[in-house]
């Protein structure tokens, strides 16, 4: 217990520090430059928490309204390699699976990014990196935890109406012995989905925080390695804890890193 509590402490204080030290992209003109004293670019829709509700809904909109887009003709070659990609890694999930079911080696690895670990991390770094925003008067930073907020809420709702759907069952819910290939409407439904898989909730909140990091800090190289890197981690934990299958993972990422940068970000928010 002690050391989780000074686990989270190190993590609120790197964000704190990271605040402190990333700095804004300078924009591109005079125009630009007047719209705001903290160097940040002017987005088409304003970003704070009074704006948080309704930019919510509207996202959710965008989101729900896809297969309208897919049927005008955009988007197919991203929408077709994404379910490609499903389809072969829900193949192999009988196969790669049991593995994870036999093996002991991530045993340290499973402790140190158990699943409340995880998402207690992933609640404190976009809070602090906010309240080092707020100190510093930096309204970039603070408008960038506002936007996590933002996807996080976006993401989270199509994921929970995605388990409750599918309910598919969890790997650790398989006898040692079981079907893992008969996975799919077999899980105990649930208002929330928490004991269906697909898709992986700790894997789509983690990419959607990555990505807005990534994008809004592109200028700093470092960051969107250090952002996805931390993400994938997060997103292949899940998958020796048995809590998910790889292909749950994989839809997780990939929901989480194309809502974050075009729904969110859309319309000159990056």
């Amino acid at each position: 217990m002690r050391r989780t509590v000074l686990l989270f402490c190190w993590i609120a204080s790197q964000a704190i520090f990271l605040g402190a030290q990333l700095q804004p992209p300078a924009p591109a003109d005079s125009a630009q430059a007047a719209a705001s004293t903290t160097g940040e670019i002017a987005p088409s829709r304003p970003v704070s928490w009074k704006h948080l509700p309704p930019d919510i809904l509207r996202d959710q909109k965008n989101i729900w309204l896809f297969p309208v887009q897919l049927a005008k003709g955009k988007h197919w070659k991203p929408a077709l390699g994404v379910l490609a990609t499903t389809a072969a890694l829900v193949a192999l999930d009988p196969h790669d699976t049991p593995y994870f079911r036999r093996t002991s080696s991530f045993n340290g690895f499973n402790k140190a990014f158990s699943g409340r670990n995880t998402i207690l991390s992933m609640a404190i770094f976009p809070a602090s990196f906010y309240v080092a925003g707020l100190a510093r008067k930096d309204t970039y930073a603070e408008h960038t935890a506002l936007l996590v907020g933002e996807s996080v809420a976006d993401t989270e709702i199509l994921a929970t109406v995605m388990k409750d759907v599918s309910r598919r069952v969890r790997p650790s819910d398989i006898s040692p012995n079981g079907n893992f290939a008969d996975t799919w409407t077999e899980a105990r439904g649930s208002v929330l989905g928490a004991y269906s898989s697909f898709p992986s909730g700790h894997t789509i909140e983690a990419f959607s925080i990555a990505t807005i990091f990534a994008e809004r800090y592109r200028k700093h190289r470092w960051v969107p390695w250090v952002s996805y890197g931390l993400a994938s981690l997060v997103g292949f934990s899940r998958i020796p804890l048995q809590a998910h299958f790889p292909s749950d993972v994989f839809v997780g990422a990939a929901l989480g890193y194309f809502i974050s940068r075009d729904v969110v970000l859309a319309g000159g928010r990056h």
